[in-house]
């Protein structure tokens, strides 16, 4: 929103009501002086309609001074069309579960692909990280402008066979997006199963992710039957099991939304909707060199009308 980015500078605004009082108050002192020691009726006949010159002159100065401080408070303006950029970090599940074949080749390459979608779509002023999270959670690319950087680095990210810390691989997400401040913070959570493991629950990194003020935006990966992911040590089948409940529950204490994919079709329709989920905000653009402009204008003003042709008040 419209606003100043030094407002105290503001304050010496106030000086200018004093200014054009000691003005009056100086000029109506040597009227005083003057007839003190003229004759009335010459002095009368002599002065006429009194001489809007000088007023002219120190209310254009007073102006200039107005301008200058206002310049100097650093006023700026919303542009529409231009917005500021976003942080954004994908948090990616890369559990075991994740090796599962429902979605060719597996979940975990068909989530890469459809992420780098999103990567693609981002605007040349948003910033991008990956973060990566089965047994444990760790930075597979840190925020950085260079989109392409970072879809390399997406790309490169393998499976691993462990369980599922859900919560430390949101709040290393949370983490990096508050990274670099000033900025709008969002999370983009995929996962295909339950926190079952890390050190952090899902709920105290939706907190955390609230009180940095990052917004997360969550995906539930599964087909809608049961998918076998292999076999427990007691000879049992093992089963992928989508935690909707908790997925949905932190998107919405974010402000996000939440996604639910059933194949690599959707999976990639989502995230290729994703850039235009995110909320942006306009650009807060300094408007200082305007407001200094107008000051030189004014003064320009003032000396052609004190020296140059402009000497036409009388």
């Amino acid at each position: 929103m419209a606003g100043f980015s030094h407002p105290l500078w503001l304050l010496a605004l106030l000086g200018l009501p004093v200014l054009y009082a000691l003005y009056k108050r100086a000029t109506t002192s040597r009227k005083t002086e003057a007839m003190a020691f003229s004759r009335l009726d010459l002095v009368k006949k002599a002065a006429g309609s009194p001489s809007r010159r000088p007023l002219t002159l120190f209310l254009l100065t007073l102006l200039a001074i107005g301008l200058i401080v206002v310049g100097l408070a650093g006023p700026h303006i919303p542009l529409e069309g231009t917005h500021e950029g976003v942080n954004v970090v994908l948090a990616i599940d890369t559990s075991g579960s994740m090796a599962a074949t429902d979605y060719p080749p597996n979940r975990l390459e068909t989530a890469k692909s459809a992420a780098e979608q999103l990567l693609s779509g981002l605007e040349p002023e948003d910033y991008a990280g990956v973060v990566t999270f089965e047994a444990g959670a760790m930075s597979s690319a840190y925020l950085s402008p260079e989109h392409e950087r970072v879809i390399a680095k997406l790309m490169a990210i393998r499976l691993k066979d462990g369980p599922t810390a859900l919560g430390d691989g949101l709040a290393l997400a949370v983490d990096m997006a508050d990274a670099i401040p000033n900025r709008k913070k969002v999370v983009v959570l995929l996962s295909d199963g339950v926190n079952n493991a890390g050190v952090i629950s899902p709920t105290e990194a939706a907190v955390f992710a609230v009180e940095r003020e990052v917004r997360v935006y969550t995906i539930g990966l599964g087909s809608t039957g049961a998918v076998r992911i292999g076999t427990g040590e007691d000879g049992a089948a093992q089963y992928a099991d989508l935690d909707e409940a908790t997925l949905k529950e932190i998107a919405e204490e974010t402000g996000g939304a939440y996604f639910r994919s059933v194949d690599g079709a959707t999976l990639k329709e989502i995230y290729a909707a994703l850039p235009g989920e995110i909320k942006r905000e306009p650009e807060e653009t300094g408007i200082e060199a305007v407001f200094s402009v107008a000051a030189v204008l004014v003064l320009l003003v003032q000396c052609w009308l004190r020296y140059g042709r402009g000497r036409i008040l009388p």
